[in-house]
């Protein structure tokens, strides 16, 4: 019997995709390749779904419908190729497919694909969504060109030390210094402006990241507050001429001599231009100059008048919202979205202007603005940004490994875990930096560690060297396979325990979820723990994955374990914190052989690393997907595959390199071409 395919986008795929899968197999014109999948799926499904009444799962693939229903969801096509490459089906009690019967299906599935998307000719709509907390910070920073933070952010995890970050140089230091802010001593004091109080932090979203239209709305509540963030920023003691790198050029007085409205209005246009991201109209900069002019006129000074008129303009949709109302012309917004991608935040004066002339549509001139984006120290923000999201490290934030059992996690007040979260941030700044493959997110022979990391992999840790403030790394080569990449980090192993034992269950969702982009379904709600205790059976006597065994014998768990329990074992040598084990504390060997994709065979953590590297393109294209969901701050759906076809393709062209994975998606057509839905009241908005 062939297993039923799951579907990561839609819960109720189970019960929607094969009658009308069947209902195109079933039609007389049914091409040979769509024969092969009639006649494949009729030897092995029917037989539990639909054939002497017999339905499992609800599910009856004898219904005949209409095929063009297939087409019209593409969706189902994609999952049921998913399925047929992860080699889900038939499960492993059923014994595999012939890999030509196997390759001819997929071959068919991806003809009716090409044939489904060919026929769209837009991509999915992004809500309009308001910049978060983090690009609002470095928005109001370039646009004033601060010298100073606004607000200090714990999300930004790694605070850098010394100014380490020189993406033009290509090379990272070998030595360097940064700081935890959200666990290490003082990190989060810092050179800001006084008496601002950030806005709540924008949460993840789900299998996504905090810059999602759909969860950045914009209340009447939350609207107030910017009102009243916007005022605070400008009336900052700390908000002045030697903070405030535009203060001459907007802030400070004219001649006296000077005609007083055309200054007003030469300043604001240059200013609004930025803050807007776009041209400014003659009505709206009119009426800002009118409002200003008549503060001037009331008695208010010039200075006070253009720091109320530049915190109006903070506070205004056309500032807040990150849009894009055009489509493959729209360089304005083009400009938009790379600065929020690469800057997390407005885009610059000479982005501006090569978009305002028409410049971006070429994709030579968009390559060479991207070029130049990577060598500049604001990129410091996308790596501050992305990396931290896609690993999940925000949950190491709360690992509590038990004490008594792992000591040396603790120094005093602070955790391990500070030094830990930063190893796998700072392997990523270095492949971007240095334009290394993205392969070396699997596995590189080489990472950067500080002495108490070195110590503590070594498990000869001693916890008075554990600096809690700016700590010093160092990059160290690696000649043991068994770390190097980032799955194996002590930071990953950690956040992926509890207190007292390793999760392999947790493990397997979070390699799915992260390095191949296949989150699994969450778990029914009527799941027991994992047994403690039993009256026949010697519970400490077992070894995990025999205990996982006993817990995996509810049928409808079968599936989603028979994929993530592998991943999870593979990982099986690390305990809780990250240190390598050969036996559990019950003294039972640890077993962490296992297959991937029911194709590659392993029976070392070296072995499941190449494994991995095998399908590299599977992984290049996951890890595209997580960024390039990223940069259009939306789910990705069917119509952007040919785009990750594509950015996999020339990726791969190009040694995996990085930097080429990060071009290729802003040359892509998802990038270039995306629209936000229109919002009928945002246009005539303006404080």
């Amino acid at each position: 019997m062939l297993a039923l395919p799951r579907n990561q986008f839609s819960p109720n795929f189970r019960i929607a995709f094969v009658p009308i899968a069947f209902a195109l197999f079933s039609v007389a014109t049914a091409t040979a390749g769509q024969e092969t999948l009639r006649h494949a799926f009729e030897a092995n499904c029917v037989q539990c779904h639909g054939q002497d009444g017999k339905v499992k799962g609800d599910l009856d693939l004898l219904q005949i419908g209409d095929p063009q229903n297939l087409l019209a969801t593409p969706q189902t096509i994609q999952d049921l190729i998913d399925v047929l490459e992860f080699q889900d089906m038939p499960p492993e009690e059923e014994g595999p497919l012939p890999d030509d019967t196997r390759t001819a299906m997929i071959g068919a599935l991806q003809s009716l694909m090409e044939t489904a998307i060919s026929a769209r000719t837009s991509f999915p709509q992004t809500p309009m969504r308001r910049m978060n907390r983090f690009q609002y910070s470095n928005a109001v920073q370039d646009l004033f060109q601060l010298n100073v933070e606004v607000f200090t952010l714990p999300e930004r995890m790694a605070r850098e030390h010394g100014n380490y970050f020189r993406p033009a140089t290509g090379a990272m230091p070998q030595t360097l210094k940064v700081g935890s802010r959200p666990l290490g001593k003082s990190q989060l004091i810092e050179k800001r402006l006084a008496g601002i109080g950030p806005f709540p932090q924008d949460l993840r979203a789900e299998h996504g990241y905090d810059n999602r239209g759909d969860h950045l709305s914009l209340s009447p509540l939350l609207m107030e507050s910017f009102l009243t963030l916007s005022r605070s920023i400008v009336d900052s003691p700390d908000f002045n001429k030697k903070t405030c790198g535009i203060w001459d050029d907007f802030f400070a007085p004219p001649a006296k001599t000077a005609n007083l409205e055309s200054v007003i209005k030469s300043r604001l246009q240059t200013f609004l231009t930025n803050a807007f991201r776009s041209p400014i109209d003659t009505e709206t900069l009119n009426r800002y100059t009118s409002n200003t002019l008549a503060r001037i006129q009331s008695g208010e000074s010039f200075t006070q008048s253009m720091k109320l008129t530049a915190s109006a303009a903070l506070a205004s949709p056309r500032f807040l919202y990150v849009y894009d109302l055009g489509g493959p012309d729209s360089d304005m917004a083009l400009a938009s979205r790379l600065s929020q991608l690469l800057w997390g935040s407005v885009p610059d004066t000479i982005l501006l202007e090569r978009a305002a002339n028409g410049e971006l549509g070429d994709p030579d001139t968009l390559a060479s603005e991207v070029d130049r984006m990577l060598k500049d120290e604001r990129l410091k923000r996308f790596c501050d940004s992305f990396p931290a999201q896609w690993l999940q490290l925000d949950r190491i934030i709360t690992s509590t490994p038990d004490p008594k059992a792992w000591p040396s996690f603790y120094f005093s007040k602070y955790r391990g875990s500070m030094h830990m979260m930063l190893e796998p941030l700072l392997l990523f700044e270095t492949i971007v930096v240095e334009n290394r493959s993205i392969l070396e997110l699997i596995d590189s022979d080489y990472s950067y560690r500080s002495e108490y990391l070195d110590a503590f992999y070594q498990e000869g840790v001693d916890p008075q060297r554990m600096p809690p403030t700016a700590i010093p790394f160092s990059r160290v080569a690696l000649d043991d396979r068994k770390y190097g990449g980032v799955i194996t980090t002590a930071a990953v192993m950690t956040m992926t325990s509890n207190a007292t034992r390793s999760k392999p269950i947790t493990r397997g969702a979070w390699v799915a979820s992260v390095i191949f982009n296949d989150p699994p379904e969450p778990p029914p709600a009527d799941v027991p723990p994992l047994p403690e205790d039993h009256d026949d059976i010697d519970i400490e006597s077992l070894t995990l994955r025999e205990r996982l065994e006993m817990h995996r014998s509810n049928p409808e768990c079968t599936g989603c374990h028979s994929r993530i329990d592998p991943l999870g074992f593979a990982l099986e040598n690390y305990g809780p914190t990250g240190l390598w084990r050969d036996q559990y504390e019950n003294g039972r060997t640890v077993d962490s052989q296992g297959s991937l994709f029911r194709k590659y065979p392993f029976e070392s953590i070296t072995e499941f690393k190449d494994a991995i590297l095998a399908e590299k393109d599977r992984f290049t294209r996951a890890f595209a997907s997580h960024l390039l969901s990223f940069a259009l701050g939306r789910a990705i759906g069917i119509e952007d595959y040919p785009s990750l076809d594509h950015i996999t393709g020339a990726t791969r062209q190009d040694g995996y390199r990085m930097q080429t994975l990060i071009k290729e998606i802003v040359l892509s057509d998802s990038f270039r071409h995306r629209t936000t839905k229109p919002n009928p009241t945002l246009a005539d908005a303006t404080p």
